[in-house]
């Protein structure tokens, strides 16, 4: 125990065991004794440990770091409250009383938020980097399907023509917006809590600035009580999880549905889809359905954290041990998600003639029809409802817009011409897309010449 001085008796077994974080925390055994390697060579720096002392304890650091690792020494929950009990037990177990000294000006309040903003700071620059390899695979894969067409929907309805390379090319704008969100939570945790103490900072001449340097960080935070109140960044974290898990979770329901025989448009790899147990038939793609399901597990542990936060007085509460099981998860669950998102869009295989003809056999070119009719002078409104009678007229006769004939067009209206009909093919919709950010094969072209340099592909 690091405490206990002013009990008469010790504390019940089954709180010890409730209340303990080890199997938790444990987790953060390297960042701790970083924190703590840098705050004893300060100590000794500012003259309140001797040289001969810091380096006592940063050797018996060191190797109470080795016997974890190598798995000579495994602390339990029955023995120590967290990570940070666990180390300096240990550590005067290795070197004897002066393991005491260790945390002289430290409180566990500045020593965890330090502990956790440097595996934050690690974590973050990990997730951007899997971001960028997904991002890598989208662009590899669009720009082999530049000329797949395919449906585009709203409402899960046929809407416009599109390209698979200009679907794709939507989630690799997504996870562009998820690396920003990743890049502020590494500016959230830039600054060093250690020194701040429980919440008032210290008496003793600490060097703030010199731990900061140590341990990587640009400097110092500037209020004692927001630094040990503060979990912001683990709520940024949190929700930059969730966000990206549901960018990912809405590209798995789409492979969900492009590999069904229904759809029949993706075949996905055998290394990322399971059998059935009773079926010898069944490929399933329960990689892409445990993202989606997983999803609702970040999403629950961001919820959580707010509920814990919403109401906590400053500056630090015990509440605060809930938000690391939390942190953990959400970016372990993210982290592999992104790896096996990748993997499934890598190995993908498309039927790139699936949607030719189905293309040819549907109203997705009506509002290329209408687009026409406002070039020639009609109110959109007009043209939209004399497309709605040509649709209508379709129905009713068993035709569909690509097959129609400049005497089908003139038996509903007369103000249609023969150019009409060269509209009425959707190779012919997407080479006459003129706005930017529209699905014209040149701009696709170039978009992916952009993000190839971009990622420096």
């Amino acid at each position: 125990m690091l405490w206990g001085g002013r009990f008469k008796s010790s504390i019940n077994e089954l709180a010890m065991k409730f209340s303990s974080s080890l199997d938790v925390d444990i987790r953060l055994i390297e960042e701790d004794i970083q924190g703590s390697v840098a705050h004893v060579t300060m100590l000794a720096a500012v003259g309140i440990l001797t040289e001969s002392e810091s380096k006592t304890i940063r050797d018996g650091l060191s190797s109470v770091l080795a016997e974890y690792q190598s798995g000579s020494w495994k602390p339990t929950a029955e023995l120590y409250e967290d990570v940070h009990s666990a180390v300096e037990s240990r550590l005067t177990e290795l070197i004897g009383s002066v393991a005491g000294k260790l945390h002289t000006g430290r409180s566990r309040n500045d020593q965890v938020a330090t502990d956790v903003r440097l595996w934050m700071r690690k974590v973050a620059g990990e997730i951007i980097r899997l971001n960028e390899n997904w991002q890598k695979v989208l662009v590899a894969k669009a720009e082999t399907h530049q000329n797949t067409m395919m449906p585009g929907y709203t409402h899960l309805q046929r809407g416009q023509p599109v390209t698979l390379a200009y679907h794709l090319l939507v989630y690799t704008e997504m996870a562009e917006r998820d690396k920003v969100r990743w890049k502020a939570v590494l500016d959230a945790v830039s600054l060093s809590p250690l020194g701040s103490g429980a919440l008032a900072g210290s008496t003793l001449p600490l060097d703030r600035d010199l731990t900061a340097r140590l341990m990587g960080f640009s400097g110092p935070t500037l209020h004692a009580l927001d630094t040990v109140a503060d979990r912001d960044f683990m709520l940024d974290a949190l929700q930059a999880a969730s966000t990206g898990m549901i960018h990912l979770s809405r590209l798995a329901e789409e492979l969900i549905l492009w590999s069904t025989k229904e759809w029949d448009f993706v075949r996905l790899a055998d290394e990322v889809t399971t059998g059935s147990s009773l079926m010898p038939q069944k490929k399933n793609p329960d990689m892409a359905e445990l993202i989606r399901a997983k999803t609702g597990r970040t999403t629950g542990n961001l919820m959580s954290f707010l509920t814990v936060m919403k109401a906590l007085p400053l500056s630090y509460n015990r509440d605060f041990q809930e938000d690391k099981r939390l942190l953990f998860d959400s970016v372990d669950t993210y982290s592999d998600s992104l790896q096996l998102m990748t993997l499934m869009i890598d190995g993908m295989e498309v039927k790139t003639d699936r949607f030719i003809e189905d293309l040819k056999h549907d109203f997705s070119l009506a509002t290329d029809l209408a687009d026409w009719l406002v070039v020639q002078g009609m109110p959109f409104r007009d043209a939209h409802h004399l497309v709605g009678k040509v649709v209508r007229w379709c129905e009713d006769n068993g035709k569909f817009l690509p097959e129609l004939t400049d005497t089908d067009l003139k038996t509903v209206s007369d103000v249609f011409t023969p150019d009409a009909l060269r509209v009425l093919s959707p190779a012919t919709c997407l080479e006459n897309k003129k706005t930017t950010g529209s699905p014209n094969p040149a701009l696709i072209s170039r978009q992916i010449t952009t993000w190839k340099q971009h990622l420096k592909m």
